[in-house]
């Protein structure tokens, strides 16, 4: 019998996989979609933000009902909002207009304080994700908050530990390649050095937006897939943690995002239409006896306004 849950953490994680059967190739492999739009805010940031707080927490850097900041292009910031709700913690976000107004009002409505930074024209840039991290450390520093600082927090690595742990129990170990988009490659690095013990065959997929393709040498630029490409080298990703790099465009990963909703049923943010692009790519190369695994990292709720604009009536 299974225990029932004592808070809304506790139903943190142990998600779904499912077999994608309309949007595939023909002649490509198998591809399988982690649905992490199951967590209580509808992400894969839940798992990092409860990893985020429950590390300090334990080690005394986080004292009982002590202060958080962190720095936010949405869906991390929603996610501590929820765990620093639960934990009794006050928590300051730094975010911005260039993200979905759904998170924002998400973030506020879980009881969080927003610092809004403005962007140019809605366009997420390096210069935005630079000016939101040092708005987020003045905030700290001036009021003596802890900062979770997810651009360099080691301690959400181990949240993606237990996410490969799943997708290897859940494929029964029969996994080829995995794809994953790269924001603070956090996710990226921590599930593909789990898998590359398993089996270091299974090949490793980053995905970048075209628009901004730094870590596959290109120049920074702007684009509007939320939550990845920050437009610069992020200091926890390495060379080593990708095979391959696949750049995708804010255009085709909004269509793809389309595709799984109307083909797939599967209402999905641009980052998952980014995964999914790059992980067609994928599968056309390895063939049809291969499987890929790669990510649904949310839900289109948190999009509705945003994805509404793009449709004709």
């Amino acid at each position: 019998m299974n225990r029932s849950p004592t808070t809304i953490l506790d139903t943190i994680g142990n998600t779904s996989l499912l077999e994608l059967r309309n949007v595939v190739p023909s002649n490509g492999a198998r591809i399988f979609l982690k649905l992490e739009s199951q967590n209580p805010t509808g992400s894969m940031k839940d798992r990092i933000a409860l990893a985020m707080i429950e590390a300090p927490e334990s080690d005394g850097r986080l004292k009982p009902g002590g202060a958080v900041v962190e720095y936010t292009g949405g869906s991390t910031g929603v996610s501590l909002a929820l765990v620093c709700a639960v934990k009794k913690h006050p928590l300051h976000l730094v975010s911005s207009d260039a993200f979905s107004k759904e998170k924002l009002d998400h973030m506020r409505l879980l009881g969080a304080n927003l610092t809004l930074v403005p962007s140019d024209n809605g366009q997420q840039t390096e210069r935005l994700t630079r000016d939101m991290i040092r708005e987020a450390h003045r905030i700290a520093q001036s009021t003596g908050a802890y900062i979770t600082a997810q651009m360099e927090n080691t301690d959400q690595v181990h949240a993606y530990t237990k996410m490969a742990d799943e997708i290897w129990e859940q494929t029964a170990g029969h996994i080829d390649g995995f794809v994953q988009s790269v924001g603070t490659a956090a996710s990226i690095r921590g599930i593909s050095q789990t898998l590359r013990k398993r089996d270091e065959r299974i090949r490793i997929v980053a995905v970048e937006p075209a628009e901004s393709a730094v870590l596959s040498g290109g120049p920074s630029g702007a684009h509007k897939i939320d939550g990845v490409g920050a437009g610069y080298v992020v200091p926890l990703w390495h060379d080593r943690i990708a095979d391959d790099i696949e750049r995708v465009s804010t255009d085709e990963a909004k269509a793809m995002a389309f595709r799984l909703a109307a083909e797939e049923g599967l209402f999905c943010g641009t980052s998952t239409g980014a995964n999914v692009t790059g992980a067609l790519r994928l599968a056309e190369r390895l063939g049809p006896k291969a499987t890929v695994v790669t990510i649904m990292c949310d839900t289109g709720m948190k999009y509705l306004k945003t994805f509404s604009q793009s449709l004709r009536v």
